[in-house]
């Protein structure tokens, strides 16, 4: 990939965005690339968890300004489609996708992290929502997951101002769930998935699922789709799970 590494660790795969030179900026290469991926990824059985990180200082600095300069309107309206449907495929996907945040999450980048299912950030991440500087608006969604992540004042304050938020500011304000030392960020995000990987890997599916639902669709019909949810797990995993835990032994979930 010209954009991105992988690195399969047993279970888990890890994605790094590799454009150190520019921040790891988000451009029409990196969208292609990452959709490459989710292709490559939704076919492969054996992984359970994605971690999604940046090289370098930065997570994702946003998108790039050079590219986004010489787009028409007709452009910009593609490359905001492009960015919408491929953070919707990252909040969708059939397994759970960390943020490892490692630095600068911008703009784009706090979209991307925001599309994920939960933000690890080290203690020299930072988050901010810049684009009114530019006399622009967020393209990937940002209007909509920001508010649903912290409430609409604090979004809005982030949106309204393009102030930096701190990691310490961003876990109080409930857009990160776990702040950890910069050494100790991929260790820690890689336990966290570890532990995910131990679970029915139909039930995290089916989580995911349900979590999403409610939230676009309303507690009444999330709470319907749960029961069906809940209904598809008495099958070969929910049967061994219940099983294992009465024999005290640790499930097979294969």
């Amino acid at each position: 990939m010209e954009t991105l590494q992988l690195i399969k660790n047993n279970q888990i795969v890890i994605v790094t965005f590799s454009r150190p030179q520019s921040l790891n900026a988000l451009n029409t290469q990196v969208f292609i690339d990452l959709n490459l991926v989710l292709d490559e990824l939704e076919t492969d059985n054996d992984i359970r968890v994605v971690v999604l990180t940046g090289e370098g200082k930065a997570f994702v600095a946003g998108a790039d300004i050079a590219e986004m300069k010489k787009k028409s309107p007709a452009d910009a309206l593609l490359f905001s489609q492009t960015g919408h449907d491929t953070f919707n495929r990252i909040e969708n996907f059939k397994i759970p996708v960390i943020a490892a945040v490692n630095g600068f999450a911008l703009g784009g980048g706090l979209e991307l992290a925001l599309a994920c299912d939960f933000i690890i950030a080290s203690d020299k991440a930072k988050f901010s929502a810049p684009e009114v500087n530019l006399g622009l608006i967020p393209g990937f969604n940002g209007t909509q997951r920001l508010p649903r992540a912290v409430g609409t004042g604090f979004a809005k304050y982030m949106l309204f101002t393009a102030q930096m938020v701190e990691a310490l500011e961003a876990k109080q304000n409930q857009l990160v769930q776990m702040v950890v030392s910069s050494e100790e960020l991929m260790d820690k995000t890689l336990e966290v998935a570890q532990l995910i990987c131990q679970k029915g890997p139909m039930a995290i599916s089916s989580v995911k699922k349900a979590v999403n639902f409610g939230q676009l669709n309303g507690i009444e019909k999330g709470g319907l789709f749960e029961i069906k949810e809940f209904s598809k797990q008495f099958s070969k995993q929910g049967t061994e799970g219940m099983t294992a835990f009465l024999e005290k032994r640790k499930p097979n979930w294969n």
